[in-house]
């Protein structure tokens, strides 16, 4: 795709083409219709003129030196072989004239005047006014009427006329203005081509100032990219811009949001990678330390104690190991979890029929409370869930004594369900609860490697839901998830998020 501002230049330079185009096509005509108007009426005024000068008692010999001295007049400004020294106006009209009686005899005429004018106009009008009769020499011209009267165009030999034909009532005489089209034509192209000239000349300027315009528009999102590109790739600190446009702040809000969120998450991968580092190193070497025993030893028994001690430690690393990708598994920047609608207890019962042999194993009863009459129907992840139980219980049977007692209760609510896990063992001071959803943090007795409870806390937060510790009444500790009857419906409501 072509740059914001090569597509912004090419579609504004466009619509200006198109629309200058239109309007100087527009002014053109009209111009040009006006600039004809103009010659027109300038052919009417030299006809109302001659009308005035000319009579009909006017004695032969002053018409004959009146036609000698307009001649000369016209002849100056019509020839190209003019005076340069003449006044005038490149735009003045080039007209002819001819004076007629009522009998088409000429009496006045100029040099340049056109033959047979007259003729070629009766025979038009003839052909397009559809006149009865057809004229006859001597026949008077006011037999046509008003129909000879006013503006017509002939055609004679190769030029085309623009005629203005007038009746002098008092006398009785027609006068006729001539002026030939491409002469006329001519005058009327520059006239009007010279009012098209400002905008033939404004529109590469127009472009220029266009272009500069767009340019200074998009000033600040240049001088944005180019902040970003000498930007270090290990630097997240969010980005400091000068003060932005409207349109660009919410952009730079949204980078800069979007720095701190990699940023977090490359602090907790760190900070989890190191953990996780320095919780296996201990069991590792453990392990090693039991397989050179079991190498060594020469008694069997002893030979037989220390690969019992290694394959304990095995499973203590297999659970570490397996508790880490459950985390990873669980990171919110990347879990997409698949809410179906299940029924909590049924789905409870069957987690902890599979759970019961750690229970006895220890010799420890495991007991579900809930009243069966409750709608215990809940839109969740099935498999999230299912960690979830499993690490709450298996904490519970590894910090209760043999012989103690297990106690899992589901409470129904209008909007949510509370799964509690209650033991019967020494409890948490209070003080130290909070520690519990750290990772790697183990109480005084645990053996685990303290990802029971984070692993937890973070299916609660995928499941919008809330999580605390209280001191259970049989004594030990008491872990009580609230978990909304629709998380879908929580994590839309609450926008981006940890899903």
């Amino acid at each position: 795709m072509i740059s914001i501002r090569a597509r912004t230049l090419l579609l504004l330079l466009s619509l200006l083409c198109v629309a200058l185009s239109m309007i100087s096509l527009v002014s053109y005509h009209d111009a040009k219709h006006e600039v004809e108007e103009l010659f027109d009426a300038q052919m009417a005024q030299t006809g109302r003129l001659l009308e005035g000068i000319v009579g009909a008692d006017m004695p032969e010999q002053a018409r004959t030196a009146l036609q000698s001295a307009l001649d000369q007049a016209l002849k100056s400004h019509n020839s190209e072989q003019a005076d340069p020294l003449a006044t005038g106006h490149p735009y003045e009209g080039k007209l002819a004239f001819q004076l007629f009686d009522d009998h088409g005899r000429t009496l006045l005429q100029s040099a340049s005047a056109p033959t047979n004018a007259l003729a070629q106009l009766l025979i038009i009008l003839h052909r397009d006014k559809a006149l009865k009769h057809e004229h006859v020499d001597g026949e008077p011209l006011s037999s046509f009427g008003r129909a000879l009267v006013g503006y017509h165009n002939v055609s004679l030999a190769q030029h085309n006329w623009r005629l203005f034909v007038l009746h002098d009532n008092k006398d009785n005489h027609w006068i006729m203005i001539a002026e030939r089209e491409d002469v006329r034509g001519e005058l009327v192209g520059k006239i009007a081509l010279k009012a098209l000239f400002a905008d033939i000349i404004g529109l590469p300027l127009l472009a220029l100032l266009v272009w500069l315009a767009i340019g200074w528009g998009l000033a600040p999102l240049k001088a944005m990219a180019e902040r970003i590109r000498a930007r270090a790739p290990d630097d997240l600190d969010p980005l400091l811009f000068r003060p932005l446009p409207t349109e660009l702040e919410p952009m730079a809000a949204a980078l800069n949001r979007l720095l701190l969120q990699v940023k977090q998450l490359i602090s907790q991968e760190k900070r989890f990678i190191a953990d996780a580092a320095h919780e296996l190193r201990t069991p590792l070497a453990v392990l090693r330390i039991h397989a050179q025993n079991a190498q060594t030893a020469e008694d069997p028994l002893d030979r037989n104690k220390a690969l019992k001690q290694l394959n304990s430690g095995v499973e203590r690393a297999t659970r570490v190991v397996a508790q880490l990708l459950t985390l990873a598994r669980l990171d919110p920047h990347s879990v997409q979890l698949k809410m179906v609608e299940i029924d909590l207890l049924g789905y409870v019962r069957n987690e902890l029929a599979e759970l019961i042999p750690l229970a006895l194993d220890k010799q420890q009863e495991l007991l579900l409370e809930a009243n069966p009459a409750d709608d215990f129907r809940i839109t969740a992840d099935s498999p999230s869930l299912g960690t979830l139980l499993q690490n709450l219980v298996s904490n519970a049977v590894q910090y209760t004594p043999l012989g103690g007692s297990i106690e899992v209760h589901i409470d129904a609510q209008s909007d949510a369900l509370l799964l509690r896990v209650l033991d019967s063992g020494e409890g948490v001071d209070p003080q130290l609860r909070e520690k519990l959803f750290e990772r790697f943090y183990r109480g005084s007795t645990g053996e685990g490697a303290g990802l029971g409870l984070s692993i937890v806390q973070r299916v609660v937060e995928l499941h919008r839901g809330s999580i605390r510790l209280d001191t259970s009444p049989m004594g030990g500790l008491e872990v009580i998830v609230r978990l909304p009857r629709d998380a879908r419906t929580c994590i839309r409501n609450a926008g981006p998020g940890l899903s």
